[in-house]
């Protein structure tokens, strides 16, 4: 990692360390007019990200879940800006399950190109440098390495989410034929593929841009792929809407996933 990835790193840990703070009291939920929940974590945790990269670099703009209402006229003459989600995972995080994120990216023409994404419970973090590599930070196993599993297994490792199912994900496995569920929150969906423990992570089902930022950086950088349904790359900030396509994210190129759609 540079130095730039590393600052990320120091920003996405002290934004989950103010999460915490939140976590482990009491908190009131309240709920935005798409009614996902809000909490003081997400806006804390907001607060100390927008600052600090105002701090570390201030000519690059900043879009947030928490600070979405930029016009579209305004945001497309961006080339470069952060993309954060300051809680990914807020039904996660009120369940108390652990399974939510931080989550901060650069994206470059559409692309990201570096992302962080921290657990604040495990303190584990993943951190993506497209081109240079990816790595996981354990705090008890160090810095390791990580990259997607570039050959699907027999039996496919399907990363699943613990908030969402529906229709279209059935008829996917129902297809894909005999595979197994790893059951997971947040965008720590595409960690698992980004570190192998996955095979594909089909997501049938609405996100936001900064739902999945940070950890397509960290996907691409492990060698993986986050495409929409027809396996085009997913680019960001290309339109008025801020909602991505449906998407997979899988680490064996070579298969041909969008038959099983």
């Amino acid at each position: 990692m540079d130095k730039q990835a590393e600052q990320l790193l120091d920003i996405a840990r002290a934004a989950g360390d103010a999460i915490l703070a939140v976590y482990h009291q009491d908190f009131a939920v309240e709920h935005k007019d798409d009614e996902s929940p809000l909490t003081a974590a997400d806006l804390a945790s907001h607060r100390i990200i927008v600052q600090r990269l105002g701090e570390l670099d201030p000519d690059t703009p900043v879009l947030s879940e928490e600070g979405a209402d930029i016009p579209f006229d305004v945001r497309s003459q961006w080339a470069r800006y952060w993309l954060i989600d300051p809680l990914d995972g807020t039904r996660e995080f009120v369940k108390r399950n652990g399974e939510f994120t931080v989550n901060i990216a650069l994206v470059d023409r559409g692309c990201p190109t570096v992302g962080v994404v921290h657990v604040p419970v495990s303190g584990v973090s993943y951190v993506g440098q497209v081109g240079k590599g990816a790595w996981k930070i354990d705090p008890e196993k160090g810095t390791q390495p990580i990259a997607v599993q570039s050959n699907r297994r027999a039996v496919a490792r399907v990363a699943g989410s613990r908030s969402h199912a529906g229709d279209s994900l059935k008829r996917f496995l129902e297809r894909l034929g005999e595979h197994e569920i790893v059951s997971m929150g947040s965008s720590l969906k595409l960690c698992l593929v980004a570190e192998g423990v996955a095979d594909i992570y089909p997501r049938l089902g609405p996100t936001s841009e900064w739902d999945t930022a940070a950890a397509q950086a960290v996907v691409e950088a492990a060698g993986g792929k986050v495409t929409d349904t027809h396996l085009e790359p997913l680019r960001y900030n290309t339109k008025e809407s801020l909602l991505n396509p449906h998407f997979l994210v899988f680490g064996d190129a070579s298969e041909d996933w969008e038959r099983y759609l």
